[in-house]
């Protein structure tokens, strides 16, 4: 997997990995509860071009996105297929860690 820098961008609300001369982008808007501070976020849309999918790039946007998110504080919202599917992988990866782990102690005791 190609790993490169990721810049955000909170102006734009999005997340930018330049790679040979490209752009690839996690989209996102702020949502806020009755006019105060963002409560949650939606990622919206991901893009890389062409040439570059496949490589890891929109996974490594959405990971760094999700832990952005998470730093600070916010619920997250997919309306991104693509960002749903990582954080469903995510979660079914954190269930069967759990699950080798209580496996784990019972051979133990």
């Amino acid at each position: 997997m190609t790993t490169a820098a990721i810049v955000h961008h909170p102006d734009d609300q999005c997340f930018v990995l330049e790679w040979q001369g490209q752009q690839a982008r996690l989209d996102y808007q702020l949502l806020s509860a009755r006019g105060l501070s963002p409560a949650s976020l939606d990622f919206t849309h991901t893009f890389v071009p062409p040439e570059f999918r496949g490589q890891g790039l929109a996974a490594q946007l959405v990971q760094y996105g999700l832990r952005w998110a998470a730093q600070q504080q916010l619920q997250v919202q997919a309306s991104c297929w693509y960002v749903a599917k990582v954080m469903r992988d995510n979660a079914a990866a954190t269930v069967e860690k759990q699950a080798d782990e209580v496996n784990h102690n019972k051979d133990l005791g």
